[in-house]
């Protein structure tokens, strides 16, 4: 179901999947794409993947559209229009939190939040400037910009431990796995700039976050499906007590989200041998299915 709201002088819109009449204090996942992509874009993008955790009516899923095709993430470098009109996309966020409570029943202490790309630096901007906001996260093809790269309003907030999922291909020709800054054709075309963390270097910053001291669990993920050219192994940050964090590598992985998506062959591989919908739902314990 599309749906506009009016956020400060604009309207913005987004898009709602939910079986039926949802569970009273049903599970909010709100959903960011990429860049020049819209909320039903990435549906399509991701082979409707992230509708599934919809059924059974406990989980709303809300992909939202961003401003022109992007959002407006943190990183203070990049030119496109969300970033240099300072687009208010926490605002944007928080009224469609509040727009579901009243409409589908949301819990807003359960309200989950993904994104792919420019999309999952804008979820990483969220941990950072409303993490009181969120129960957990996940974050596909994205790394965290630098200290000197990112730039939100107010002072600092105290880290709030939450549940981050991270995904992320090595050869993903976009966002580099071992991070710095995007190659200079990307950088043109999508109008970003700055460097960012490598993945590995995401996840423990945000182990860090968490308060977790203990070293982390790698081990390779068997595979699922064969010929689609990738290999997966999955780093662990656990400790009793504290909310995980978890790295899935996709060696040979390329821009992509894992699943049952088509995305362009300039994007590099996508590896089938898993879901990163279903693997979000189970890792964040969405109440879905």
């Amino acid at each position: 179901m599309h749906e506009e709201i009016s956020v400060g002088a604009r309207t913005r819109s987004f898009t709602v999947v939910s079986s039926g009449t949802p569970d009273p204090e049903a599970d909010l996942l709100l959903v960011f794409h990429g860049s020049k992509q819209s909320g039903q874009g990435f549906r399509h993008f991701t082979g409707y993947a992230f509708d599934a955790l919809a059924a059974g009516g406990r989980t709303v899923v809300a992909y939202l559209d961003g401003y022109r095709g992007n959002w407006n993430d943190g990183r203070a470098p990049s030119g496109f229009p969300a970033r240099v009109e300072n687009v208010d996309d926490v605002g944007f966020a928080r009224a469609v939190i509040g727009r579901l409570a009243s409409s589908h029943g949301v819990d807003p202490a359960r309200v989950f939040a993904a994104g792919y790309s420019n999309g999952g630096e804008m979820v990483m901007r969220l941990l950072h400037e409303t993490p009181d906001m969120l129960a957990g996260a996940a974050v596909y093809s994205a790394t965290m910009p630098d200290a000197g790269s990112f730039e939100i309003p107010g002072p600092p907030q105290q880290p709030v431990p939450l549940p981050v999922l991270l995904v992320h291909g090595t050869k993903d020709p976009i966002v580099p796995y071992d991070g710095g800054r995007m190659s200079g054709l990307a950088e043109h075309l999508l109008r970003v700039g700055g460097t960012t963390l490598s993945a590995p270097d995401t996840a423990a910053y945000f182990a860090r976050r968490n308060l977790i001291n203990s070293p982390p669990q790698t081990e390779r993920i068997p595979d699922a499906s064969a010929g689609d050219r990738t290999r997966l192994e999955r780093t662990d940050y656990r400790e009793p007590g504290r909310p995980p964090v978890r790295l899935v590598t996709v060696h040979g992985g390329g821009h992509t989200v894992p699943g049952p998506g088509r995305p362009p062959r300039i994007l590099g591989h996508i590896s089938r041998a898993f879901s990163a919908a279903q693997m979000t739902g189970d890792f964040l314990g969405l109440r879905h299915g």
